[in-house]
């Protein structure tokens, strides 16, 4: 799949207003704070519109981009999750929000559950999973930040990641934003997602 353009189109509070049908299909992006969903996006849209940062859990909105290529799409950034210092009034509500957007679900094409390669899958991982099997969500698990490991390393966190999480390995894909590693390889799963 080759991006023509993308574009950030809105922050949304309500999730109602993420999932409204004139934003679809939708490629939804979800995962621990600071596992880098940011700068996987800014990796897979081929330009830096996601603000990326050191510190967890500053995306708090559902954050809407548009994507032009052959089958347009609309990628969904989800707030991070698992961020312990955060404070639990807010916390809850980034939890709710979420929820209520996965729950309608009517626009998802496909959930990226994304992970650092260099830990294994936490408990709210293993839940995040089995939440979007209870949902019937399709879901592809992205491992970010391989360039932090050698080859031989990632290949077995790939294997250790994939056995924790009850999957085949081929069903993980391995990235590096900062290397721009398994791009073309990612947007070709989306692309054959979308053509089906």
């Amino acid at each position: 799949m080759k991006i023509k353009s993308a574009a950030f189109v809105k922050s949304c509070a309500d999730r109602h207003a993420a999932d409204a049908d004139e934003f679809a299909p939708q490629i939804a992006v979800a995962g621990r704070s600071n596992c880098g969903k940011s700068s996987l996006l800014n990796m897979l849209m081929g330009a830096k519109l996601c603000k990326t940062s050191s510190t967890p859990g500053r995306t708090r909105l559902i954050n809407v981009f548009s994507v032009e290529c052959d089958v347009p799409f609309y990628f969904i950034d989800l707030p991070g999750y698992g961020y312990s210092v955060a404070q639990k009034s807010v916390s809850d509500e980034w939890s709710e929000r979420t929820d209520a957007y996965f729950r309608r679900g009517e626009n998802i094409a496909q959930v990226l559950c994304l992970m650092d390669i260099r830990r294994v899958p936490s408990e709210l991982d293993k839940t995040l999973i089995n939440y979007l099997r209870d949902l019937n969500l399709p879901f592809t698990v992205v491992l970010t930040k391989s360039d932090k490991l050698s080859r031989a390393k990632a290949a077995k966190s790939r294997m250790d990641i994939a056995a924790a999480l009850g999957l085949a390995r081929d069903n993980l894909f391995v990235t590096s934003a900062s290397k721009n590693i398994g791009r073309d390889e990612l947007l070709d799963r989306i692309q054959c997602i979308l053509s089906v």
